[in-house]
């Protein structure tokens, strides 16, 4: 067993949170401390405007730095402050063609307003070249620029700390989700780590280290960021919820789902006091990382009684930004991660896109994670043909993407075709090419990186060679393929039940039981019954 899988073992299933833990004196704002100098006269309103910022509060983050503006007309910097809301989350990739326009009227307001200064001259510059030619210039060549810019301030005021924990954000948008060495990753969270000494509540610096160590090789590091940053910003949702990011990546489940319930709740409450996309948003995308935790630990009544909240709202209104996708996302995910994390083939094969009101068309990577589902239930209940038009849905997904100009997301639907595709070669009797297509899968999805919106791909595609290779009567390669997944996907209830059945079989009787050992560790407070619970205590018993 890795170093990892001990340690996560031995410890995930407890792992205190304390989001609440933090208590400042009654009344009092809860965002963190921003110290961002300004030569305008509203520096307590562009601090705590920066702050709301930070924590992609983008509502009313928006709403203060506008504030600023009507108040004092020549401070250019309260236009940055909303040229820099209008991007969304910039790690979640490029605005829209609407948002990208609206970002640069904005720009040319902060222009034109002034500023007083060189270096705040050089923060309008710098965003300026995140909008400007939006209709002719990529998205990343414009991200580059605005990092290339930020670097130059952030070199010339070596005091502004600020202008190092914004380039350290640039470093983390334009990081190349090819380069497994994670440079740019690394490089930005020395640049924060430096900070969070000194700054030890700026919930900025917590928050773009959590983004930093997003990634399984690295997240251990984040930890102490995601044990902090709900400490730091309790009044904030996304604050909230972002602890989730690295407590799903090393499988403290339970962490997660407290760190997600605490999130939605805030949300939730927002939404009802002035119902508007964002907050909606906010507490779906935290739904979503929270059905994920739920159904690693068997918990699939709570898992199911979340897919009841999710549709519970009909019809959902949306702002320009990139953040709108998080609403869709998990509309399309949590019913489907529901029937496929339960091995109910049969009950996906029926999967169809949610009764919501939504433009699907404006994101086809969400509908097509309903037909992935459909497609992968409906070949392994071996309905051939359902699941042939699930794999040319996910064709047309595919190439709607490609039109959009998409590339990540086209790669995903692409693989989960790919998947499904390998699954109908395996149920037709084409045992080795449906091997041979899962493989190339496999090392395809290896070499990508889950997209922030998502807690993790909707089944891991080594898993599933692992189960194709366990039917195939391979138990030996199917363990390595668990064990694999595993060492990316740490504590997954399928993966932890996969290992353990391919150990049995493959004779490995010491593996067998450590696997069904942390398996009912994990589910010891599961509200279902799974059949690999059955096969892990019968197991015990016996030996």
């Amino acid at each position: 067993m890795s170093r990892v899988s001990t340690m996560l073992a031995a410890a995930a299933f407890a792992l205190p949170f304390a989001a609440h833990a933090h208590t400042p004196p009654e009344g009092t704002e809860r965002l963190g401390t921003v110290n961002f100098a300004v030569s305008c006269r509203s520096q307590a309103e562009f601090n705590r405007a920066v702050a709301l910022l930070h924590s992609f509060w983008f509502q009313p983050a928006d709403k203060a730095f506008r504030d600023i503006a009507a108040k004092e007309p020549s401070c250019g910097m309260a236009w940055w402050g909303v040229a820099m809301v209008m991007l969304g989350n910039p790690l979640a990739g490029a605005p829209t063609a609407q948002g990208l326009k609206i970002g640069l009227d904005i720009v040319e307001k902060a222009k034109a307003a002034g500023a007083r200064t060189e270096r705040e001259r050089a923060y309008i510059a710098a965003i300026e070249a995140f909008y400007r030619d939006g209709d002719k210039v990529p998205h990343r060549q414009r991200a580059l620029a605005y990092e290339k810019a930020m670097e130059r301030l952030a070199a010339e005021y070596p005091a502004d700390s600020e202008a190092k924990i914004f380039y350290a954000l640039a470093l983390n948008i334009t990081f190349d989700p090819r380069d497994k060495t994670y440079k740019n990753q690394l490089k930005a969270a020395g640049i924060l780590g430096a900070v969070f000494k000194a700054q030890p509540e700026h919930p900025g610096v917590a928050h773009y280290l959590i983004h930093s160590y997003d990634f399984p090789p690295i997240a251990g590091k984040g930890i102490d960021a995601a044990q902090r940053y709900a400490k730091i910003a309790p009044d904030s949702p996304h604050a909230l919820h972002m602890p989730s990011h690295i407590f799903t990546r090393v499988g403290y489940w339970q962490a997660s789902i407290a760190s997600n319930a605490a999130s939605a709740a805030a949300a939730m409450k927002e939404y009802a006091a002035k119902p508007t996309s964002a907050p909606l948003s906010n507490a779906y995308h935290a739904y979503d990382y929270m059905a994920y935790g739920h159904l690693q630990l068997a918990q699939d009544k709570a898992a199911q009684a979340l897919i009841g909240k999710i549709l519970a709202v009909k019809k959902i209104e949306f702002t320009h930004t990139i953040g709108a996708i998080a609403a869709p996302y998990a509309i399309a995910a949590i019913p489907t991660r529901y029937a496929l994390e339960r091995e109910q083939w049969a009950e996906a094969a029926k999967l169809e896109i949610p009764a919501v009101d939504l433009p699907w068309k404006s994101w086809p990577q969400t509908a097509a994670i309903v037909a992935f589902g459909r497609g992968l239930g409906a070949a392994r209940s071996k309905d051939v043909a359902t699941a042939e038009k699930a794999r040319a849905e996910l064709a047309q997904y595919k190439a709607a993407l490609d039109r959009m100009k998409q590339a990540y997301w086209a790669n995903q639907v692409e693989i989960q075709a790919e998947v499904v595709e390998a699954w109908i070669k395996f149920a037709s009797g084409k045992t080795d090419e449906g091997l041979a297509q899962m493989r190339v899968a496999a090392e395809w999805e290896d070499k990508t990186e889950k997209h922030p919106v998502t807690p993790g791909p909707i089944i891991p595609a080594r898993e599933l060679l692992g189960d194709m290779l366990m039917e195939a009567g391979k138990p030996k390669e199917a363990l390595a393929a668990y064990e694999h997944s595993m060492s990316v996907e740490p504590n997954r209830f399928r993966g932890l039940a996969g290992a353990a059945r391919a150990a049995e079989r493959a004779g490995e009787k010491a593996k067998a039981r450590d696997y069904y050992r942390r398996l009912l560790m994990l589910a010891e407070k599961g509200d279902g019954e799974r059949p690999a619970l059955k096969a892990a205590r019968a197991y015990l018993a016996v030996d």
